[in-house]
This record gives C-alpha cells, structure tokens and sequence, in this order.
C-alpha cells in the first residue's frame, strides 16, 4: 500500500511541473497590413451603375480617422455611408449621390483602414471605377510648399477645376472642383490619377473647415496661374501664403473719458479719420497707433457734454473705401498717464532706449532724466520722441558689460493733457562681447537684387536682418548663443519687407529662400557661411 502511494505522490509532482514550465507569450507581434481577399464589384469596373460596395479582407479592419484620410475625386456632394463601425472583415461603402456619366471616380482610403489588433495600416488603398467605357487613365503630380516657411507642417488639398471659357475668379469660393487629391503625412508631394484629358486650372489650400472651399480669413491658397493642359509631364509647384485681409473698419468705441479706438482689418497704410462735428476754438485732438493692435487712437480736449450729445460722426477713408462711423459716447474715467520702460532687462550696446506711455506723450524734460552707470557715473544723452510708436527716446553710448539705471524725477515726460510722471527708476545693463556670437555671411551670385537678408531663430523668429540692392557680405553682431536659420527675401517692390499674394490679383507671394542647414552660433565665436545663389530652387 505504502508503495502505491509513493509512485502516486512522483506522478502528481511530475504533473505539477509540467504545468509550472510558463504561460504562452502569444507569439511575435504582428507587423503585417491587412490583404484584400474580394471586391464587389471589382476595382477598377467600368460602366459602374451600384450604390453599394463591399471589399472583404483576411483579418479584422476598421476605419481609423476616416474623415481626415479619405479624399473622393471627383467629390461628391453628399458623402458615402461606411463600414464597419467598429470591426469586420468587410469593407462597405454606400454610395448616397448620383453618379455623373462617363466620369472616373477614385475613393483614396488614405492610411485609414488598419488591422483591429495591432493598427498595421493598408497603405492608400484606392478604389477605382468608371461609369463610363473606360477608365481615365492620366496623373498629374507636383509638390506644396508654404511661400514663407521651410517645410510643409500640415497637408495641403490640391484642387483641378475644369478650364472652360474665360477664367473665373470666384471658382474657388463656390464651386466643386473636378478632381481632388492631397499631400499625406509630411510629404509635400502630390499626384492626382485616374484624370480625362481636358484644360485645368490647378489649385492648393489648408483648409480650416475641408469643405474645398477658399476663405480667405482661415485657409492658405496657392495656384499656378496659367490652366494645364492634360496630358502633360511637368512636375507643378505651387506655394502656400496667407492673403492679407480685406480692408474693413471693425469698430468703433468710447473707450476712456478723452479716448476714441477705431479697429480695422487689413492693411493700416493711408487711412485717414475726419470728425464730422464742430469743435470750439479750445478743443485739441491727437492720434496714436497701439502696437501689434489693429486700432486707432483718437485723443481729445477737453470732453463731450453728453447732455449736448451722446453721439459723435467720422469719416473714415482708406484707399478702399470711405465710411461713415458713428461712436456712441459713454460716462468714463480719464486715462492717468503711466510710463514703462519698453526694453528688456538685457540690452545690446547699440539699442535705442524707449519709455513707452499709455497716454500721448508730447514733451520731454531732459534736466529731469538721469542716467548713471554701475560707478554712479552721470552719462551724456540726448533724447527725441517718436510719435508714430508714441515713444520717449533716450540715445547714448554704451558699453559692453555694464549697469545701467536710469531715473525720471517728477515731470520729466508732460502728456498730451500735461499730466507728467511720477518718480520711476529703471535698470537694465549689458553683457559681456564674449556671451555673443557674430556671422559673416558672403552671398555669391545668381541672386535677384533687392533682397533682405534675415537671420530668424527655431520659431522663425526675426532676429537680425538687412536689406541690400547689390552685392555685398552680411554681417550680423551681438547673436545670443542659439540655433538660426538664414533665409534671403526677393524684395521685387523696394519696400524692404516680404509681401504675400492674392488670389483675385492673381500676384504670388514674393520669393523666400532659406539657406540650407542650421547655424549653430556660439558664444565668444564667429561663425562665416557662403549662400550661393545656384542653392535656390524655384
């Protein structure tokens, strides 16, 4: 008996070993897309007359960000009923319009239709079919750049309207397009397939809404002017700019007791704002420009009576338009004057210092300003106010490596309503020469004079730039330590600064060229680069 035991307690611990040796660890991760068993109808059928497709797989699918990835060509007006919404091994499309006749229709899937355990995408599966004979068989393929920026950063939505007759500008506000293809992921590059032969017109945009619509206040455009004749091997590029708005008054409000703001869009050159009131011999006004705030300021004394009338008329003209604004008058609190020091706490040895204030300023009291450096040393200065910033200007020389503290006594600044300041102090210095880096830029030729030459930051930011109309080496000092680009601007209209396109001008934005590479500019070092000419791609 005792025998029989033993060999029973050796089987039941060989057993429990067995089953102790680890679980399954479920194999290699599957890594392969999901492959196309069936197509009802097939890909690719001519004389196409269902509404309803069905494309079978060999594993699990699903529709992963279907609204982002598919694009319909020619588009349809209302969009097809998809499946599955969760998983299946079928692929259903529903098709809810009518189909045009003899037109050859693509639905590009994109990267959307993905395994459902593992994501593994079908990369831009597309299906074709014609409800005519044949299927259209012709591409046409070019690249998206933005007109102001290195790369493409978000996909862009090419658009083929049919050319037929004069050219109409409001075809890209209100109706369909043809054809329509996209650039995925990080490509900038485009083809359109599957294309009739026929006369384009060939347009790009990054749409707020995806609706193949251009509006102008959200979306970027760009366009090859001339229409494209298919079929036809040229490779298109087309660059991508936001247009400047539409000039328009946007309001018009009491905004302080002796204070008028006028907003605008658009551009903020040769407007001109006329009272349609009378005013007595004693009344005064004055006009400032907020930065980076599209308003105007309208400054006067000494107040309306409101029992008189709460209503006051201008006539606002631009170069556009004249208009007739009307400001409703309120009871309001004068603006108190309030002085700051515009400047950073660091400044660079050749920086105008500027005291900006909230009020007009309109005098300043030099014997009331001192300026001192970190021995107590009284400085030299000179000072100018720049009415168009509404700046108080304090010019001097200054040193590398030095504190600097600057003291406004009691009435130095007077406002445009003799209010002056109060007692204010402000510190500010230099660093040392050795914290810098400097860059000697040697441009060799062919290059499009005028240009300006800007030395931005990783932001695109501008750091350093200027303006040549021949040739001559760029020379950028006081560079804080940081990684840089170099990118050259073709100033075709002198005025110094980039322009953007229009699309109703048909202009194209001027030319931005960035040089290849990043600088890496160093403290205590100079750096010398060469931009040649013969590195710019059009």
């Amino acid at each position: 008996m005792l025998r029989h035991f033993i060999m029973l307690l050796a089987l039941a611990i060989s057993f429990s070993n067995c089953a102790k040796k680890g679980s399954p660890t479920g194999g290699a991760k599957d890594t392969i897309a999901p492959i196309i068993t069936s197509s009802n109808p097939q890909n690719f059928a001519i004389n196409f007359n269902q509404n309803q497709i069905k494309i079978g797989f060999d594993e699990y699918i699903k529709l992963k960000n279907i609204k982002e990835n598919l694009i319909i060509s020619p588009p349809l007006t209302y969009d097809p009923l998809l499946s599955p919404q969760t998983s299946s091994r079928t692929l259903g499309i529903r098709i809810m319009d009518t189909l045009a006749p003899e037109t050859t229709y693509v639905f590009n899937f994109g990267k959307s239709i993905v395994d459902n355990n593992e994501e593994n995408p079908y990369d831009y599966f597309k299906y074709v079919f014609s409800t005519g004979s044949y299927i259209d068989s012709l591409n046409l393929s070019g690249s998206v750049f933005p007109a102001d920026r290195p790369k493409l950063e978000e996909a862009a939505t090419l658009l083929l309207y049919e050319a037929s007759g004069v050219k109409k500008d409001s075809m890209v506000f209100n109706e369909r397009p043809r054809y329509v293809a996209t650039t995925f992921g990080e490509s900038a590059e485009f083809t359109f397939s599957n294309l009739k032969p026929g006369t384009y017109y060939l347009v790009a945009l990054q749409e707020d809404l995806n609706n193949y619509s251009f509006e102008p206040q959200t979306d970027l455009i760009g366009f090859v002017e001339e229409p494209i004749t298919l079929p036809n091997d040229s490779s298109f590029v087309l660059r991508l700019f936001q247009e400047t708005q539409d000039f328009k008054w946007t309001r018009a409000a009491h905004a302080g007791k002796h204070r008028i703001v006028f907003g605008f869009q658009g551009s903020d050159e040769d407007l001109e704002i006329t009272p349609l009131f009378e005013t007595g011999p004693d009344f005064d006004f004055a006009w400032t420009k907020p930065a980076e705030v599209d308003s105007l300021t309208y400054w006067f004394k000494p107040s309306f009576d409101l029992e008189q009338s709460d209503t006051l008329y201008f006539k606002a003209q631009s170069p556009w338009a004249t208009d007739t604004l009307s400001v409703k008058l309120r009871d309001l609190y004068s603006d108190s004057l309030r002085v700051s020091l515009k400047n950073k706490s660091v400044v660079r040895p050749r920086d105008t210092i500027a005291l900006s204030a909230n009020t007009p300023i309109r005098g300043i009291n030099a014997d009331k300003i001192t300026l001192i450096d970190r021995d107590s040393v009284v400085l030299p200065f000179t000072t100018l106010i720049d009415t168009v910033n509404n700046t108080a200007l304090v010019l001097t020389e200054k040193k590398d490596d030095e504190l600097y503290r600057l003291a406004l006594n009691p009435g130095a600044l007077i406002d445009f309503f003799e209010q002056t300041n109060d007692s204010l102090n402000f510190g500010f210095r230099t660093k040392p020469l050795s914290d810098y880096g400097t860059l000697l830029l040697s441009l060799e030729e062919p290059i499009n004079y005028p240009i300006v030459v800007e030395l931005v930051d990783q932001n695109l930011n501008v750091v350093a730039q200027q303006w040549l109309d021949h040739k001559e080496d760029v020379f950028f000092d006081y560079i804080n330590p940081s990684k840089y680009r170099v990118r050259i601007i073709e100033d075709g209209n002198h005025n110094k600064k980039w322009d953007t396109g229009s699309y109703l001008q048909q202009k194209q934005p001027e030319y931005i060229f960035y040089m290849p590479g990043i600088l890496d500019i160093r403290a205590n070092w100079s750096l010398n680069e060469v931009f040649s000419g013969s590195q710019i791609v059009r």
